[in-house]
């Protein structure tokens, strides 16, 4: 892993307890306990205890309707720690947002990880193009 982003795709299995492998190399980054909690699209984010206090700071400036909507991403937010064989277990509430079953997807996305079904990732996935990539990527120099 270069530096200190998470990236990378790995696939897993989670059992019938809610329990999933974790990827070594992303707990390697994200430390002996670490934060998962609601993202968008319907999967789940994973971030470091460094990178959550960083994420809930900024989320603490937003007001109106942002501020409802953010805290909903709090109240669902649980610290895990992975048991001896690098398996964390992902309370229900979370599984049924994030339609989790038996087969998972985890990406490393630069400062979190996402945790996602399997086939909900490969639709989401299968939507981006070319273009899109292009364009996403247009303000950046290299």
């Amino acid at each position: 892993m270069a530096g200190n982003s998470l990236m990378g795709t790995y696939e897993h299995t989670m059992d019938a307890k809610g329990r999933m492998a974790f990827p070594t190399k992303l707990r390697e980054r994200l430390g002996v306990s670490f934060i998962v909690t609601i993202g968008l699209d319907g999967c789940l984010y994973v971030y470091s205890a460094e990178d959550w206090d960083i994420f809930t700071e900024k989320l603490r400036t937003l007001t109106g309707t942002k501020a409802k909507a953010a805290k909903m991403i709090i109240i669902n937010a649980c610290t895990v720690e992975p048991d001896k064989q690098g398996r964390i277990l992902i309370p229900q509430n979370l599984r049924d947002y994030a339609g989790l079953d038996h087969d998972i997807t985890v990406l490393g996305v630069i400062d979190r990880a996402e945790i996602w079904d399997t086939s909900r990732f490969k639709e989401f996935s299968s939507e981006i193009t070319g273009e899109m990539l292009s364009d996403a990527l247009s303000d950046i120099s290299f």
